[in-house]
C-alpha cells in the first residue's frame, strides 16, 4: 500500500476555496477545478516504492508501476478484463462554474469513431478530433457538499412550460416544436434547432432569455446563473431542456453513455472510466460536432435518478452502476469500532474525505489517499469517511 502524490487540475470553472479548504491548505487564488487519482497518462498519481536492491525511496508514477508488473498490482482478474492497465480515473471535482454541457459515446461509438479518425489522420490534439481514445466514459459523482447539475432530457412539455414562462417571442418556435411531436423527434428538433441557429441571433435570444429568467427567479434562476457565465451561448437555451438536480452529501448521479449532463457547482467525488471521450453540446467555446453529437444522444426524457448507497453487513455502502470499469462505495469509521477489513482482489484507492482513519499503517487526512495493490491486506480503523474505489473482475 502506497501513500498517493495528486495532480490538482486548474481548469477555469474550478472553484478557488473547495479543495484547499478541504486539503486544510491556503488556497493559491487560482482555480482549482479536479486533484486527479489513478494512472490517466494526462497526470498520473505519484507513489514512494523503494526502487530495486538499492533500498533507495524514488517516487514514481503509477502508470510506470503498473506496467513492470500488471498482474501484481492489479490482479489476474482485473488484467484479464481490463487489460494491463488501471480501467477508472477517481477525482475530486470542485465546480465553481458551470462546466460544458456535454455527453458520452458507449463503447462501440468509441471505437468506431476513434477508428474513423484516426483512418483519417485526423491529429489527436486537433481541436475538431471529438474522439481521443477508443474507451467509453461513463461516469458517477457523488457530493461531499450541496451539489448541482443537469442530467438527461426532461419532459418535453415541461421544458416547454419553463420557456414559454420567459415571454421570449423568439423562444416560440422551440415552445410549438416540443408540444407537436413524440418526445424523441421534439427533443431531437428543439435541440438540433437551437444548435444550428444563426449565432447572432441566438446570441440576441440567449440575453432576452437571461434577463427574463433573472426577472422571475425561483425555477429560473439556474439558467440565469449559467447566461451570466456563458453570456449568448445556446447552451443556455439547450440547458432549460435538461433535468435540474440538487444533491445533498452523500448522494449521487451515475451518468452513462448518451446523456447529456452539465455540473453547475459544488464539491464531490468522481469516478469515470478511464476516457478523454467528451461531445460538448454548448457552455463552451470549444468545436461542437453537431452531427456526431446528434448521433449519439439519447433523445428520451428521464428520471435523473439519484443514488444513494446501499449498506451491508461490513459497514460498506455500494454506488449501484450497471459498469465494471469502477466500483464507487463508501466507509464511516467509528472510534472504538473494530477494524474493517478491506482487502480485495482487485485493485484499490482509498480516499479520505473527512476525519482522521488509520488506513494499514498510514494515518490519513482529508484529501489524502492511497493505492492498494490486487490482494494486499489492508484494515482501515479509527474515525472518518473513506471512498474505495475498485473494478468489478
Amino acid at each position: 500500500m502506497d501513500r498517493l502524490s495528486n495532480t490538482v487540475r486548474p481548469y477555469a470553472w474550478g472553484s478557488t476555496t473547495a479543495i484547499p479548504e478541504l486539503l486544510g491548505v491556503a488556497p493559491t487564488g487560482e482555480p482549482q477545478a479536479e486533484m486527479w487519482m489513478g494512472a490517466h497518462p494526462g497526470a498520473p498519481s505519484r507513489l514512494a516504492r523503494i526502487s530495486g536492491t538499492s533500498e533507495a525511496i524514488t517516487e514514481q508514477p503509477l502508470t510506470d508501476i503498473i506496467a513492470a508488473d500488471p498482474e501484481r498490482e492489479l490482479g489476474a482478474a482485473a488484467v484479464e478484463k481490463f487489460g494491463p492497465r488501471l480501467p477508472f480515473l477517481l477525482k475530486l471535482l470542485a465546480a465553481g462554474a458551470p462546466l460544458s454541457l456535454q455527453v458520452h459515446p458507449d463503447l462501440e461509438q468509441a471505437r468506431k469513431g476513434y477508428e474513423d479518425e484516426e483512418r483519417r489522420s485526423v491529429p489527436i490534439d486537433a481541436p475538431h478530433r471529438t474522439y481521443k481514445d477508443a474507451n467509453h466514459k461513463p461516469e458517477l459523482i457523488c457530493a461531499l457538499t450541496p451539489f448541482e447539475g443537469l442530467c438527461g432530457f426532461r419532459r418535453p412539455t415541461e421544458a416547454a412550460q419553463a420557456m414559454a414562462a420567459l415571454g421570449v417571442d423568439s423562444l416560440k418556435p422551440y415552445v410549438d416544436l416540443l408540444g407537436a411531436h413524440p418526445e424523441e423527434a421534439a427533443l431531437r428538433e428543439v435541440l438540433t434547432a437551437i444548435l444550428t441557429a444563426d449565432p447572432v441571433e441566438m446570441a440576441e435570444t440567449v440575453t432576452a432569455a437571461a434577463a427574463a429568467a433573472e426577472r422571475l427567479g425561483g425555477a429560473h434562476a439556474p439558467y440565469a446563473r449559467i447566461a451570466h457565465h456563458f453570456p449568448g451561448d445556446p447552451g443556455v437555451i439547450a440547458a432549460m431542456l435538461l433535468n435540474y438536480v440538487q444533491l445533498q452529501p452523500g448522494e449521487a448521479l451515475f451518468l452513462g453513455a448518451g446523456v447529456p449532463h452539465a455540473y453547475l457547482g459544488g464539491l464531490g467525488v468522481e469516478i469515470m472510466a478511464n476516457s478523454d471521450n467528451v461531445l460538448r453540446c454548448g457552455l463552451t467555446p470549444k468545436h461542437i460536432d453537431v452531427p456526431e453529437l446528434l448521433r449519439i444522444v439519447r433523445f428520451e426524457a428521464t428520471d435523473p435518478g439519484i443514488l444513494r448507497p446501499e449498506a451491508s453487513p461490513s459497514g460498506e455502502e455500494l454506488y449501484e452502476t450497471p459498469v465494471d470499469e469502477f466500483r464507487l462505495s463508501r466507509f464511516d469509521l467509528s472510534p472504538g469500532a473494530a477494524p474493517v477489513d478491506l482487502t480485495r482482489h482487485t485493485p484499490q484507492i482509498l480516499l479520505c474525505t473527512a476525519g482522521a482513519p488509520r488506513v494499514g499503517a498510514l494515518d490519513l487526512t482529508p484529501g489524502a489517499s492511497v493505492f492498494v495493490p490486487s490482494g494486499e491486506t489492508v484494515e482501515a480503523s479509527g474515525t472518518g469517511t473513506l471512498f474505495r474505489a475498485t473494478v468489478v473482475a
